[in-house]
Parts: C-alpha cells; sequence; structure tokens
C-alpha cells in the first residue's frame, strides 16, 4: 500500500513539473523589451488637446489616426501630427482598414501610406483592422497580410499589427506573427495571448484612460522599445487617388434595410458616387454593421451616430463621452433646456466628434451577445471589454453598446 502511495505521489509531481515546463511557458506573455514607455492613442474622438501637458504628464509615445477605408482622413491628424512633434513626444500612424478583399487592402495601404507621406514617423506603422462583417478567417488573414506587406513595401518603413486578445488568439493566424503586436486587453494585470506571438511590443490596457490636456476619455497603452524605428526619414510620396479637398466626407453605419439607392438620396448624392468612394463590388449587396463613406457638403450635417438616454444622463455627461459640447449637442438636436433629457430620448452625435472605430447598436427584444457580434463582425470578447459587461448573458433591450 505504501508503494502505491509513493509511485502515486511520484506520478503526480513528475505531471505537475510537466505542466509547469510545457504548459505554463505558453500563457506567459511579457513585453518584448525591459523599458516601457508609457503611451496613448488618438483620433478625432479625443477633440482639442495640449500636447505640452500630454508630454508634462509623463506620455513618450502616441499612436495617430490618420485615416480610414479608402478616402477618409481623420479630421485632427494633421493637427495632432504638428503639435505631438512639436511636443517632443515619439508620433506613429495608424490606419483602420475596412477591406473586403485583397484588392482593397492593397488600396487602402497605398492611401495609408499616402496619408503619412512627407511626415517624419518615430514608430512602426499600425494596422487596426477589427471589424470583419461577412469575411471567413482565411479571406481576414489574406487582408491583414496583404495590407501589411504592402504598406511596409510601399512605405519603406516597419509595420505593426494592432488588435484585441480575442483576434490575437482566435482570428489572426501564424503567418501574421512575424510582424510585432500591439494588443489591447482591459482589467488585467498583463496581456493573456497564448497563440503565434511570444511577446508584446504594445499593450493597450485601458480605453478609459485620464491624462492632462486631454478632456475626454483616452485610449492608454505600454510601448517596448520595439515600436521604434530605426530610420525616422520622410514617408516618402506614393502617387493615389487622393479625396478631392474641396468634397467634405463623413463615414456611416449601414442599417438593417438600407439600400444604396436610399442612402444615395439621403446624403444628396448618387448611387455611382457611393460605389466609387467605397470601392463597392456588387452596389445591391452591402451589409448591416459596414461602415460607408458619404460625401457631404454642410459639416452641421455631419450626424452619423445616435444615443439613447439612459436613466442617469446629463447632457454634460454625453457630451464628455462623445468629446463634443453641450452646446453642440443642444443645437443639432433642438433642445431647449440643456438641464433638461428624458430617457429614451434620441441624440444625435456629430460624427467630427465620434471615433468611427466604435459603432453604437441599441440592443433590441430577442438580441444576444453571439448574434449582435455575428452582425457586426466583431468577437463577444470586444464587446464585452467596451462595455465592461459583468455577465455577457445578461443585456436589456434598450441598451446603447459601443461596437
Amino acid at each position: 500500500m505504501k508503494k502505491r502511495f509513493i509511485i502515486l505521489l511520484v506520478f503526480i509531481v513528475t505531471m505537475l513539473f510537466q505542466f509547469y515546463i510545457l504548459v505554463l511557458p505558453s500563457f506567459a506573455f511579457s513585453p518584448s523589451g525591459d523599458t516601457i514607455y508609457e503611451g496613448i492613442d488618438v483620433s478625432s474622438w479625443q477633440g482639442e488637446i495640449d500636447f505640452s501637458q500630454v508630454k508634462a504628464s509623463g506620455i513618450e509615445v502616441v499612436y495617430i489616426k490618420s485615416s480610414e477605408g479608402f478616402r477618409s482622413v481623420d479630421s485632427y491628424f494633421e493637427q495632432n501630427y504638428a503639435n505631438a512633434k512639436n511636443a517632443g513626444l515619439k508620433v506613429r500612424f495608424y490606419h483602420y482598414v475596412t477591406a473586403r478583399s485583397v484588392e482593397d487592402a492593397v488600396k487602402q495601404a497605398n492611401f495609408f501610406v499616402s496619408t503619412i507621406s512627407g511626415k517624419n514617423p518615430d514608430c512602426k506603422l499600425a494596422m487596426d483592422f477589427e471589424s470583419f462583417g461577412s469575411l471567413g478567417r482565411e479571406e481576414i488573414n489574406q487582408i491583414a497580410l496583404t495590407f501589411m506587406q504592402t504598406v511596409k513595401n510601399v512605405s519603406g518603413k516597419d509595420v505593426i499589427i494592432y488588435s484585441d486578445e480575442y483576434n490575437a488568439n482566435s482570428t489572426f493566424e501564424s503567418n501574421l506573427a512575424i510582424y510585432p503586436l500591439w494588443v489591447a486587453q482591459y482589467e488585467v494585470s498583463e496581456p493573456t495571448v497564448r497563440e503565434h506571438w511570444s511577446n508584446w511590443a504594445g499593450w493597450q490596457y485601458t480605453d478609459r484612460g485620464e491624462v492632462p490636456g486631454i478632456s475626454s476619455y483616452v485610449d492608454r497603452d505600454k510601448f517596448t522599445n520595439e515600436v521604434f524605428l530605426d530610420d525616422t526619414s520622410e514617408v516618402p510620396d506614393v502617387p493615389t487617388d487622393k479625396p478631392d479637398e474641396n468634397e467634405r466626407y463623413t463615414t456611416i453605419t449601414i442599417r438593417y434595410g438600407d439600400t444604396l439607392s436610399e442612402l444615395a438620396i439621403e446624403y444628396n448624392t448618387t448611387v455611382e458616387r457611393l460605389v466609387e468612394l467605397n470601392n463597392i463590388a456588387n452596389p445591391n449587396l452591402i451589409y448591416a454593421g459596414d461602415t460607408l463613406i458619404v460625401p457631404t457638403s454642410d459639416p452641421s450635417s455631419n450626424i452619423t451616430q445616435i444615443y439613447v438616454v439612459q436613466y442617469g444622463d446629463t447632457l454634460s455627461k454625453i457630451a464628455q463621452e462623445y468629446g463634443t459640447t453641450v452646446a453642440t449637442l443642444a443645437s443639432i438636436n433642438n433642445i431647449q433646456n440643456v438641464n433638461l433629457i428624458y430617457v429614451g430620448q434620441i441624440i444625435k452625435i456629430p460624427s467630427c466628434s465620434y471615433d468611427m472605430s466604435h459603432r453604437l447598436y441599441v440592443v433590441k427584444r430577442g438580441d444576444t451577445l453571439w448574434g449582435i457580434s455575428r452582425r457586426f463582425g466583431v468577437s463577444i470578447a470586444r464587446i464585452v471589454m467596451l462595455n465592461r459587461i459583468a455577465n455577457p448573458n445578461l443585456i436589456y433591450p434598450g441598451n446603447v453598446l459601443r461596437i
């Protein structure tokens, strides 16, 4: 009996040792360097930024959104770049990818590089590809790899991939691991990516950061020296079909039941123009949840999202959340008394204040997070993270989700 006990004990100890040696390292996900730099990533969502205050607060690196899709340039891109550089911050750029084919990826990569041409980035250029629509995993990875390779070849600069933890683990494949990873994962002591990447070059650890010089919430990041470029010369000029400087653009989210012809009428344009702007192969086939670039001549008409007033909301709180002002919301919503709003009231949000990398969705009766994630082509983990949902099985009609 004693001998059997000893044999069993040795077996258990051996198994635990093998688990420690073989399994635990696969869960270890450490930074790619010893020195950690505090950073932020910004876009038009943050509005006016005092980068001298940002720098004084200890921030060293800033990722700036330059562009999205085929033709959309972030409205604060030039201003953010100039002011961040003048403040002495390490600057880099990212592009929000909306491609649905390899051909789209090439065009968007060239547009990205053309947008930042003449600029001197200090850090690797980033791809933000997180909204997949109806794409399959193989298509997603082909598009991502093509975009990254094209940006590197055309710009002559190294690149980095931005991804949330779910997609890094479950969507992106090993051929993308040749590029450093900037991972988003909130409310954890360290990221938990287990597939393909052995360490991180960047970690976005909250989207509710508060930094002096920025009036709204901002994404906070930690970076290693792997994000820095050896060559900080100007990005070369790339001939491409840039947007008409006399035409203004905004980005909308396609609603269930929308058609291009109806949207063309709504935004005072033509189906042909929408097809051209968005590189649409089949004008009769668009998907709810996808983003669409539309021309607009009236800045005050740039209303791309709605917010449904919740219990406890104030106009001031909503304005702060979306990086705009009470006066702006009152004006575009015809609100006479800024202290009087009602639960269930629809509030229009101006696109110049809204970062289109996050859309809004009002939960309907019968909705589940799984169904919403499939509809918009994002992961359940992403929705849970963005909305700080404690119980993914418990959502209510009328709730407004960031997607």
